[in-house]
């Protein structure tokens, strides 16, 4: 009987494996769009922290509160649009939201201090509001991800759209990304 068992479970098998292969020719024109994340290549840096250093205060709630300066590298040749977000996952309710913008143009290799580039938008963050809200952790060292998207795509979202709103929106649309990380507390 275990050889029977044995025979029938390797016929099922087969059967499966074969109808995979046969259905995965159906409806070619019904697939979705798929890009192709390759491995991370694109960089996000600041001339005022390093990666996992310390927050200049000049850029939190305790300073002048204003956006720090972020440098971008090797961006995708087809890339048509940028995003970025900045949230807090070590917050006490939650991931906190400090800071979202999406269209920007891909030929921006930098965002100066306290500014934000031309033709973005800047959606809601956790404050309620749009711009840029600095680290104000109430206490205890907090992790502040500032997360850049390389998109195939200008994205279609109002200006009142809210960091899960562009998550949703750059879905299939990300051809590289990536992180940096400040600290501050």
């Amino acid at each position: 009987m275990t050889g029977d068992r044995c025979i029938a479970r390797k016929s099922l098998l087969m059967a499966v494996a074969a109808a995979s292969i046969i259905l995965s020719g159906c409806n070619e024109n019904k697939q979705p769009k798929i890009t192709t994340l390759q491995e991370e290549k694109m960089k996000i840096e600041s001339p005022v922290f390093a990666e996992n250093q310390k927050i200049p205060a000049k850029y939190t709630c305790d300073g002048a509160n204003i956006s720090p300066p972020l440098k971008f590298s090797d961006v995708p040749k087809n890339t048509q649009s940028l995003a970025l977000i900045m949230d807090d996952p070590d917050a006490p309710a939650g991931t906190w939201v400090h800071w979202t913008i999406w269209n920007i143009d891909p030929a921006t290799r930098e965002i100066a201090e306290g500014t934000v580039p031309a033709g973005f938008i800047e959606g809601v963050t956790s404050f309620g509001k749009s711009g840029y809200g600095g680290p104000c952790p109430p206490a205890g060292v907090h992790r502040y991800f500032f997360k850049l998207w390389a998109l195939d795509a200008k994205l279609d979202l109002a200006g009142t759209s809210t960091k899960k709103d562009l998550e949703k929106a750059i879905e299939g649309h990300i051809l590289d990304k990536s992180h940096l990380v400040g600290l501050y507390r």
